[in-house]
């Protein structure tokens, strides 16, 4: 199955590239806002990560973008590092495993709570798990704001350390070979 078929029937999955016109966007959070409008081409440009627009017509309804990551062992995560090794054999653990980031993930204000988001995080898992890749990728993490904790635990996210539980955003992983 690809991450288009995770999708809307009548939804499209457009990587941004820097002659994509983008259109008006309103998520209701500024800082998703503009990221979109102002900085997503130049992350592009920079090759610090890809933005790929979710279209119904020519509407952009979600977008979200991805970029490298890793997961690397520290003290304070011990407990953690401790259940993500039990899943990995022996002679294969690291003190770093690679990921992917979701950088941001948007979905337009009008089409709120209609499970988008979480059809964007089943097409992700889509990607790395059956599609081809040019590198491995173990996991996905995102620093989740904390208005969007509650999306990320539904969606089978997990804390990767108790040190952020006050601050703005968490760090959260999922493990790809849990699919």
């Amino acid at each position: 199955m690809s991450a288009q078929n995770l999708l809307p029937a009548n939804a499209k999955l457009v990587r941004l590239e820097e002659s994509t016109t983008i259109s008006p966007f309103e998520s209701g959070d500024k800082d998703l806002n503009d990221f979109l409008l102002n900085d997503a081409k130049n992350y592009l440009k920079s090759l610090l990560a890809v933005t790929y627009l979710l279209k119904i017509d020519e509407e952009t309804v979600a977008y979200f973008s991805l970029s490298n990551d890793n997961l690397t062992r520290s003290d304070d995560k011990k407990q953690t590092w401790n259940k993500i090794n039990r899943s990995i054999p022996n002679e294969k653990r690291r003190r770093t495993y690679p990921a992917v980031k979701i950088g941001r993930l948007a979905v337009a204000k009008k089409y709120a709570g209609v499970g988008l988001g979480s059809r964007i995080i089943l097409a992700v898992r889509e990607m790395y798990v059956n599609e081809p890749q040019r590198a491995g990728c173990r996991f996905i993490t995102v620093d989740a704001y904390r208005d969007a904790l509650p999306f990320y635990q539904k969606n089978e996210f997990n804390f990767l350390t108790e040190q952020d539980i006050n601050d703005d955003t968490r760090t959260m992983y999922f493990d790809l070979k849990t699919i």
